[in-house]
């Protein structure tokens, strides 16, 4: 624009920067523009997942018909509908069926350990549960109705298949997801229908989605990224393809199913494409025109490799999942010589204000807190009130009264261009492999077992360029506790995710003068073999010897164990996939991903190699 040509560094941000205004229907509901859709293409398909497939007009009928069911059953306007389902074509017939019925749903992610589980149940107390017959005997001890999506279709089938008519407001809540949490609890942000269909329908505006493009949901529904992978090819008549469960973590798979289903859109959290683009075959994914990034930072060099690899587009944004999914966007250049990769300007009908501890906007080039204004901004967080006043605030800028800036948390600055940089958190939240996590919630986890007096846990750069987390601990007096017990303590409380790699046993936790913990003096972590339950046994077989070698150099430890397990090693979900590719490479034999999480021993993997 003309302004950005004459903007300079610490001059004050040009309003045209916010002027996002787009024009698109006020009164919009999610599932109002896939039923507008489905009567344009009823016989189109919709969905394919594994051989199954489903047309528009069989999944218009099918939610209708668990709508009229869920209506009977209380949901109606600001009720929640919890639903934990494998992915499936039942999932997505429980997403539309529970937003038709007027209520929000809530994912419920069986891979989830119980104890977070209970605690979501509890605390969103949903109307109804859908679930199926694989999920069910894994859920906790709950009070909820439950109705299995597979096993009782045969009741919901005596419904209506007509749309049922539902009041609901843009206003009304289309979804909550629950994000990490500083107290030890993860919190549910509630997110309405105005701005998610904002969201969508910005997307389609700068996109283009057409009916011959195929999208692949592979994103956990517990993930925001996953609203717009769901809904946006079922606005415009595109083919929705779902990947397999645990899918989103196999790099060949995931390729194999991009060439035969011929999708042309995809997203990749950056570390998770860094493994993809690792994948040899790769550059024969030939349908794809659109790759979307977000959730981490996307490193510059990591879009050079990209840009090689593979001709289409590359797009990165970014949002938190307070504010219905991403609130800026960026195109990224093959000749960009620059040695960032912006998140760029704001999204339709949002506004971005990077400010000081005083709400002023900073000039061009320095360094704020972001905050997010517009129609994006979501309602809050369910029943955490003081947490919503705190981080939704009245928006200063707005004419409107009832207008809510959204605190991010996250540092940011504005280029002279007018384009955004990313510069990391205020805070001690951190993001691993898209994942947000609350480091709180670790060291609240840490703290509960009976042996550690302190626990501080922080984000580290760790092999092949991707963040790890690492606990240091101080043991109580008398106390003697492996790594194996803690990673098992954390396990049934938290997901794999945000179990630390390392444990790192300190005699104190270094203090600052204040009397706060001294991240920066925390020793860095050695690659030194940390005390497991089973003892040091080296290996003796050939390819027990080949494992050891692998391991030790992708996990950088030494020495290696046949009875050691890879993830007690500091081995993560990503790494496993970087050691089956390495093996692969290395031996010419495939090493399936699941085999890891089967047999996590070398003694038990060379078994069944052998």
């Amino acid at each position: 624009s003309k302004h950005s040509a004459l903007t300079k560094v610490g001059d004050p941000v040009p309003a045209a920067w916010n002027a996002t205004g787009a024009e698109y229907p006020e009164d919009a509901r999610l599932h109002d523009l896939f039923m507008a859709q489905a009567r344009r293409s009823p016989d189109t398909i919709a969905l394919s997942f594994e051989d199954e497939t489903m047309t528009y007009l069989e999944l218009d009928e099918r939610s209708n018909q668990l709508a009229h069911y869920l209506i009977r059953q209380g949901v109606g306007p600001d009720t929640l509908v919890g639903i934990s389902t494998y992915r499936s074509l039942e999932m997505v017939v429980g997403l539309l069926g529970i937003l038709k019925a007027g209520g929000a749903y809530t994912p419920i992610d069986p891979s989830y350990p119980k104890e977070r589980l209970t605690f979501m149940l509890k605390d969103a107390a949903p109307v109804v549960l859908l679930t199926q017959t694989a999920v069910r005997p894994t859920l906790p001890v709950h009070r909820c109705p439950t109705l299995c999506l597979d096993s009782e279709w045969a009741t919901i089938a005596t419904e209506s298949k007509n749309a049922p008519v539902v009041t609901l407001a843009a206003a009304n809540l289309a979804y909550m997801i629950y994000t990490s949490g500083s107290t030890g609890n993860p919190k549910g942000a509630l997110n309405c229908h105005r701005g998610v269909c904002n969201r969508l329908l910005w997307m389609q505006d700068r996109y283009h989605l057409t009916p011959m493009d195929r999208v692949l949901q592979k994103t956990p529904f517990s993930f925001d990224v996953s609203v717009w992978e769901f809904f946006w090819p079922l606005l415009v008549g595109a083919r929705l393809v779902i990947a397999r469960p645990g899918g989103h973590q196999d790099p060949a798979y995931l390729a194999r199913l991009i060439r035969k289903q011929e999708v042309t859109v995809i997203h990749c959290v950056p570390s998770i494409l860094r493994l993809f683009l690792d994948e040899p075959t790769v550059p024969q994914c030939s349908t794809l025109r659109h790759v979307f990034c977000s959730g981490e930072a996307l490193p510059a060099e990591l879009q050079k490799i990209f840009f090689a690899r593979l001709p289409c587009n590359l797009h990165n944004l970014y949002g938190p999942t307070e504010a219905a999914v991403d609130v800026t966007h960026w195109t990224c250049r093959r000749d960009n010589p620059s040695s960032i990769v912006p998140i760029g300007r704001p999204v339709a009908n949002t506004q971005i204000h990077i400010l000081d501890e005083q709400l002023q906007p900073v000039p061009v080039g320095s360094e704020g807190e972001l905050h997010i204004g517009g129609l994006q901004v979501g309602r809050g967080y369910h029943n955490r009130p003081e947490l919503t006043a705190e981080k939704f605030i009245s928006d200063p800028f707005s004419p409107d009264p009832a207008a809510r800036l959204y605190k991010t948390g996250d540092l940011a600055r504005w280029l002279p261009d007018g384009e955004i940089e990313y510069l990391g958190r205020i805070d001690f939240q951190v993001k691993i492999r898209g994942f947000r996590i609350e480091l709180g919630e670790i060291e609240g986890a840490l703290a509960q077992h009976p042996a550690i007096q302190q626990a501080v846990v922080v984000a580290v750069d760790g092999p092949g360029r991707d963040k790890r987390l690492v606990a240091y601990l101080n043991k109580r007096p008398g106390h003697v506790v492996t790594v194996t017990e803690l990673r098992n303590h954390l396990l049934v409380r938290l997901p794999e995710y945000m179990v630390p790699a390392l444990f790192i046993w300190l005699d104190q936790i270094p203090l600052s003068p204040n009397g706060k913990v001294d991240r920066k003096a925390l020793p860095k972590p050695s690659n030194h073999r940390p005390a497991l339950a089973r003892g040091y046994v080296a290996a003796q077989l050939p390819i027990e010897q080949q494992l050891s070698v692998l391991w030790s150099k992708l996990l950088d430890v030494e020495p290696v164990g046949i009875d050691d397990s890879f993830f007690e090693l500091g081995g993560t979900s990503l790494l496993a996939v970087r050691m089956t590719s390495a093996w692969q490479k290395q031996t010419g034999h495939e090493l399936p991903l699941v085999k890891v999480f089967q047999y996590p021993t070398i003694a038990e993997l060379a078994a069944w190699l052998n």
